[in-house]
């Protein structure tokens, strides 16, 4: 699997192989006490497309949908109501970029848009819905109302660049602290300190809640009640030979329907829409790890509240 794997997620692993090696830093600055080991400023990023050893993704889709019929209850029809429930829910998330690496834990967390194998992974996202159809045969029987509420749950913001983190499967605290280094480090024998430096910095994304509403209303004009076409007999029928030998009168009917000069052919099977996303003028949670906007574009939107309208005719 060839994929590009953007450069905000090499940044945030370029304190480890083989990210290292696309990443060219500055002199960095003087180290502070709590952090004897800081990076220089980034001046360049190479992007290379990388066959990524292996990804695993695990999880579940549910949805249910309940509909309630009026007329069950015996006191007429008057519409239906149709709920429904939806969402995802990630259990395991997985990435090895290369065979030499070890595989490491993306779910619950920020991704940049530019980590072109996946966007951002909270572990719960749902929408609920309830929307009314009118009773059939009366002037209701196109419309259609109703109410969409899109729910996000929170997940980690960008901890490894966050805290400072050595640890990619360990965003937020980093290893455990100064230690003797083992034969396979190129600081075997040393004491190094691979804890994160900054760990109170590590934050999560606050969830995200919008609300949208909707009408529709459909025109359903009945058809033209079928008249007879004169001139085949004096009755307005004709007589036919059926297959047993018997005659029968059959009575022609005109096949048209609203001519296109007809305004009740550009009405009939015309949808008008009137909606509103948003409806709350909910902001998007902050994303400290997004340096590019400061929120996740894969998962919300700065549009805030706004109204459309739509009309729709079908031929």
């Amino acid at each position: 699997m060839w994929r590009t794997l953007g450069a905000q997620f090499i940044i945030q692993n370029s304190n480890r192989a083989p990210f290292d090696a696309f990443v060219t830093r500055a002199a960095p600055p003087p180290p502070p006490p709590q952090n004897p080991h800081p990076f220089g400023p980034v001046i360049l990023v190479q992007d290379p497309s990388e066959n990524i050893a292996g990804a695993i993704f695990e999880g579940l889709d549910y949805e249910a949908i309940y509909v309630l019929d009026s007329s069950i209850f015996g006191h007429g029809d008057f519409g239906r109501l149709t709920t429904t429930v939806n969402g995802t829910w990630l259990s395991r998330a997985e990435l090895q970029p290369t065979p030499q690496n070890k595989r490491f834990g993306i779910n619950g967390q920020f991704q940049s848009t530019s980590f072109t194998l996946t966007n951002s992974l909270p572990w719960n996202r749902a929408n609920f819905s309830i929307f009314y159809d009118g009773p059939a045969d009366t002037w209701m029987q196109g419309l259609d109302v109703g109410a969409v509420v899109h729910w996000t749950g929170q997940f980690e913001d960008d901890n490894i660049d966050l805290t400072g983190s050595p640890k990619p499967n360990m965003p937020r605290t980093g290893g455990p602290g100064p230690h003797i280094a083992g034969p396979d480090s190129p600081h075997a024998g040393e004491v190094v300190d691979n804890s994160a430096p900054f760990p109170n910095r590590a934050r999560k994304v606050s969830d995200w809640t919008t609300l949208d509403l909707i009408l529709n209303y459909t025109f359903n004009l009945p058809p033209p009640a079928a008249a007879e076409v004169p001139g085949f007999a004096k009755d307005g029928g004709k007589n036919v030979k059926t297959q047993d030998g018997k005659e029968k009168n059959v009575v022609p009917v005109s096949t048209a329907e609203y001519g296109c000069s007809n305004w009740k052919w550009w009405l009939n099977n015309t949808t008008l829409t009137l909606g509103m996303q948003n409806v709350l003028d909910a902001d998007p949670p902050f994303v400290a790890g997004n340096f590019e906007n400061g929120y996740d574009e894969s998962l919300a939107t700065i549009k805030g509240r706004f109204w459309y309208v739509g009309l729709k005719k079908r031929f």
